[in-house]
């Protein structure tokens, strides 16, 4: 088919952070995607860019991501909001964890709740796309609904034929196990599930909106001693909902309509059965949460990302090859400055 200094196997925001960073670099770049269009994790998601609630290296990867996401906005032309996060305290031990975060971020207290500033919205559906189109536009070869069928030093194979390598770079999520089986095992890759809504709503809210159970799932505020009595509060009133793994949060649509949810479930292969009551759950405590009766459903849909005890993944599993994946479902906020990191390295072998 041709020859590249990099191959990228995979058209989701992970694999278009590679692509970005590397003809930043002068380097030039084909993408494989087996889909027509990115269909996964990156467009399925809230659109959140969550930096200002992630910890360690996480929080490093996200806050420079933060400004490559407001360069691609300009230069693809996409939708972009700084709109910051609002965090709901509904209970005094939720306020005592934003009260104790405080201390080690900038953000503001307020009656609702806290503020974090920094944090941005995108529309997934459109974004990804977007991010393509312009990498395109700058010389990126993409071989759509192409199937990769080996990775080997200085070679990827796909179904339409050869492609010819300085380096690859396999970004494919919780599909890893499907080019590197042992590794997948090693690392502990599973699938997490999410069941996501998208409801209709008449008013305008402009900040992502967290609350207590999001306080659980998120590591900066996991790390605030003051968050388990929320999580001890929460267990006992509310065990299924702990149990499903909500995290009751919601975005904005350009439109208007909102992304609600969401629940977790892990395992290495997700069933086909989707139960009712989990939806009903997401749906009760949204509607709760917004102060209505009840809220019109106008899409359901599935989620799945790649889920580990490390929150990233990034491995040679043959040489010249880097196989990298977000494994915590923060690949929107991350990604964009996990590339870069994992491009030095790669650069050094090359």
């Amino acid at each position: 088919m041709t020859s590249v200094d990099l191959v990228v196997v995979g058209a989701g925001v992970v694999g278009l952070a590679h692509a970005w960073h590397a003809v930043r670099r002068g380097l030039s770049v084909a993408v494989v995607e087996r889909d027509e269009h990115a269909a996964g994790a990156s467009v399925r998601n809230f659109g959140h860019g969550c930096f200002t609630a992630q910890d360690g290296v996480a929080f490093e990867y996200a806050m420079a991501a933060r400004e490559q996401w407001l360069t691609l906005a300009r230069e693809a032309g996409f939708w972009l909001r700084e709109s910051g996060t609002l965090v709901m305290a509904r209970h005094d031990d939720e306020r005592a964890v934003l009260e104790e975060f405080a201390s080690v971020r900038d953000i503001t207290l307020t009656d609702e709740g806290a503020f974090l500033p920094l944090d941005i919205r995108v529309d997934p559906r459109e974004a990804v796309h977007a991010i393509a189109a312009l990498m395109a536009s700058r010389g990126v070869t993409f071989h759509w609904s192409t199937n990769v069928l080996t990775v080997e030093p200085g070679l990827v194979r796909t179904s339409r034929g050869e492609l010819r390598c300085h380096a690859a770079v396999v970004a494919v999520g919780h599909d890893v196990d499907r080019f590197f089986p042992d590794l997948a095992e090693e690392r502990g890759i599973q699938r997490c599930q999410l069941r996501m809504l998208r409801v209709a709503h008449g008013g305008v809210i402009d900040p992502a909106v967290l609350t207590g159970f999001s306080m659980l799932r998120y590591e900066a505020f996991a790390r605030c001693p003051s968050t388990e009595k929320v999580r001890e509060r929460l267990t006992n009133d509310h065990p299924e909902l702990v149990e499903a793994g909500l995290n009751l949060m919601f975005t904005q649509l350009p439109d208007g309509s909102l992304t609600i949810g969401d629940t977790h479930h892990y395992s290495r292969t997700v069933d086909p059965y989707r139960p009712e009551d989990l939806d009903d759950l997401v749906l009760t405590e949204t509607a709760r949460l917004l102060g209505v009766p009840s809220l019109r459903v106008l899409e359901r849909w599935r989620g799945i990302y790649a889920s580990a005890p490390e929150p990233f993944l990034t491995a040679t599993p043959v040489p010249l090859t880097r196989a990298v994946s977000v494994t915590s479902g923060i690949g929107m906020t991350t990604a964009l400055g996990l590339a870069p990191a994992v491009l030095d390295d790669l650069l050094q072998e090359m």
